[in-house]
């Protein structure tokens, strides 16, 4: 139940290749003419339709894992080398694959058993610190935690005084985790959306509250749902990763559910939002530089909705709602980056759009929510935290640097757009989520009492800049732990994305503490094509400057080894999804750099994946890998850097990769094919230098029978 903004800005790129849940703003081109329409507007008195849906509302953090030490391989171990060439050896190549992840993992069972163990401790130690977001209606509080769905009064959310409004075990849902809430504004029904770790598709379970809660509807595959009164709801449904229908449900003595909105574009992909005043719900369609905004006026829920600003080609806009205006975050403009407007909402045309407060140069925008008297904005600047508090009512802004530590901010829920007090959460890879507050009463910033374990303070925090090949500066920050000695003989692990605008996940991960208290270094890689510094940052790495990216990570790599933050024969590079773009990459050019690298669910194999239209994502895909079927000149540039196409016999890192047989986005076939070719290429190197006993690296692939490209649950990414 994330709050601002944030939720809407992070569904539009739900499509993605990627683990995120906060990360959210996407590239555009400053203007160009409008488009077409190509949508399709239901009069809500038509007949009733039959609908489908699929959800996964937030999109949970990427996983990252250790990484293991590649082992000597003696020369004579017969290694599966064959290449899959047709589809008939698609089975063959999974069971060997089996039996070879079968074979090498038993080597690593007392490492396994040892690191859950204090996984498990850390989790249990820190699990009250990242508890779930709580939504509060006056005196009433609702919260999700193991699988159940619980009702207190404010003053008893402490003391275990709570009401089970619903239990995934007791109503069929054993083997669902809860993923979204949203409660009428009468506070008589709910609705939740609950997923499984073997699929994208979510379903949403209405109940009726009371003494005795009872299930109304239950409604498959939804993606965003949001009430529009106290029993109309509005949710979108999602086939084959797309979600392009939006429909409305009435849950009175004449129930109906009619559809109301169809995205004829396949590159546009559509979400509900509710604005914080809860005056409007928008539909929002997006694809990766262009959206549209349709309003509902939750007054008159069954009016047809009404267009704020046709798509205009490159200008990205998302709208909340005050006093009869709508304040706009849009990348219309120039600088061509997010900057905040607004227009009247009789009036909400591009032409009527004022300014309010535009961004500083290299500034990211991270969240935004907005109350009725201020807007809060939540910012990133060279590698630091800040918060902009705007005054609507006086237009001053007061600016808050937050502690060094902090990498990533959370809101919490704010059902009331009247509160006097923004609260949200602090965190970082190895700092566990600690409350804070803003008072706009006070103008001051409050750090949260806890009497809870304390935040862990052996960590040290450094933020470098690498010179890429072009002079670009490229932030790192690492972590380790305080007074360590002999830095250049400590094992690092690298992390690295650089795709879609989308930062590294910097969020608490209790693998990440565990690390750093067993001597490890971490470092992560704020690469060209991510969004760390701007919707420009994600520009100058997509496309035809993918390369920026990987000369970028190279730059980075140096630069730590330089400073003597261990070296290559203890270096491990982790990436997953996109980010196994970069990282492929450099196994290709540089795999000197490296003795180890760790990818889940790689997206490595570009070219042949951007040629299949037939695939659920291509087409929306090309605006940041290219077109490869109608430009040769993005077809050879593809062809360039991606990793499956530059395989060659070397000396390569050893390689450990997760994939999934349930991934819609990244098809299994071409991590296959990746890995044959791979483990084919190490072999002949070794078997053309001839010396007796060669290194050989490891080349592991553990295929999961179950879980999906996107979230899973503790449980089964402590099992990872």
């Amino acid at each position: 139940s994330c709050a601002g903004l944030q939720n809407l800005l992070q569904r539009r790129i739900f499509s993605v290749k990627c683990y995120s849940k906060q990360n959210h703003l996407q590239t555009m081109c400053p203007y160009s003419k409008t488009e077409p329409p190509k949508w399709h507007i239901l009069d809500c008195s038509g007949s009733t339709r039959t609908h489908r849906t699929v959800p996964p509302g937030s999109i949970l953090p990427w996983r990252f894992f250790s990484c293991k030490e590649g082992t000597k391989i003696p020369s004579k171990r017969k290694q599966n080398t064959s290449i899959i060439t047709s589809e008939p050896l698609y089975k063959n190549i999974l069971k060997s694959e089996q039996e070879h992840w079968n074979d090498i993992s038993a080597r690593y069972k007392a490492m396994t058993k040892r690191i859950k163990e204090k996984l498990e401790e850390l989790h249990d130690k820190y699990t009250f610190n990242s508890g779930s977001p709580k939504i509060r209606f006056g005196e009433n509080v609702y919260f999700a935690e193991n699988s159940c769905v619980f009702l207190s009064k404010a003053d008893d959310v402490d003391d275990g005084n709570v009401d089970v409004l619903f239990s995934t075990e007791d109503l069929g849902f054993s083997d669902t985790f809860i993923q979204r809430i949203r409660i009428s504004p009468d506070q008589r029904y709910m609705a939740i959306s609950l997923k499984s770790d073997n699929s994208e598709d979510a379903t949403c379970v209405i109940m009726k509250l009371g003494h005795f809660p009872v299930m109304e509807k239950v409604i498959p595959s939804v993606f965003s749902f949001e009430w529009a009164t106290n029993d109309v709801l509005y949710y979108t449904s999602q086939k084959n990763l797309k979600c392009q229908n939006v429909f409305v449900t009435t849950l009175t003595n004449q129930k109906h559910t009619k559809l109301v909105y169809t995205e004829q574009d396949a590159r546009f992909f559509v979400d509900i939002y509710c604005t914080k005043d809860r005056r409007f719900l928008t539909i929002n369609s997006n694809s990766k530089t262009t959206s549209e905004v349709w309003l509902v006026n939750c007054r008159h829920p069954f009016q047809l909705p009404a267009l704020v600003q046709a798509r205009t080609k490159g200008v990205i806009y998302h709208v909340e709602h005050r006093n009869d205006e709508l304040y706009i975050l849009t990348t219309y403009g120039e600088p061509a980056e997010y900057k905040l407007m607004k227009a009247p909402v009789a009036s909400s045309g591009m032409e009527n759009w004022q300014l309010v407060y535009t961004l500083e140069k290299k500034t990211k925008l991270v969240d935004l929510e907005l109350f009725s008297d201020h807007c809060v904005m939540f910012l990133k600047n060279a590698g630091h935290l800040y918060l902009y508090v705007i005054s609507l009512v006086s237009h001053s802004v007061q600016s808050v640097k937050l502690p060094a530590w902090a990498c990533e901010f959370e809101l919490e829920s704010h059902p009331e757009h009247t509160t006097s007090t923004c609260y949200f959460q602090l965190t970082s890879p190895v700092h566990p989520p600690k409350l804070f507050a803003y008072s706009f009463k006070e103008n001051n910033l409050i750090e949260q009492a806890v009497q809870e374990v304390p935040i862990i303070t052996n960590c040290h925090t450094t933020r470098l800049l690498a010179k890429s090949k072009d002079e670009t500066l490229v932030p790192i920050t690492v972590f380790h732990k305080i007074n360590s000695k002999e830095l250049h003989r400590k094992p690092l692990l690298v992390h690295v994305y650089g795709a879609y605008g989308i930062d590294l996940n910097m969020s608490f991960k209790e693998e990440k503490l565990m690390l750093i208290e067993e001597g490890w270094i971490l470092a992560y890689c704020h690469v060209r094509g991510g969004g760390e510094l701007g919707l420009s940052w994600h520009r100058d790495g997509c496309q035809h400057n993918k390369l920026k990216g990987l000369h970028d990570l190279k730059a980075c790599i140096m630069l730590l080894h330089e400073l003597g933050f261990s070296q290559p024969k203890y270096t491990a590079l982790a990436a997953a999804s996109a980010g196994g773009v970069l990282a492929g990459a450099l196994c290709n050019t540089n795999p000197d750099l490296l003795r180890a690298v760790v990818l889940q669910a790689p997206f490595v194999d570009v070219l042949n994946t951007m040629m299949k239209t037939h695939l659920p994502l291509t087409v929306e895909e090309q605006e940041e890998w290219g077109n490869p079927l109608a430009d040769e000149k993005s077809m050879k540039y593809i062809k360039s850097y991606c990793p499956y196409q530059n395989i060659k016999p070397q000396c390569y890192p050893s390689v450990f990769i997760t994939a999934y047989e349930n991934d819609q986005r990244i098809p299994l076939t071409g991590v296959l094919r990746y890995v044959q070719k791979l483990r084919k290429a190490a072999v002949d190197h070794a078997s053309r230098t001839g010396t007796k006993g060669n290194w050989i690296p490891n080349i592991i692939l553990d295929i999961q029978a179950t879980g999906s490209h996107c979230d899973s649950s503790w449980e089964e990414s402590l099992n990872e």
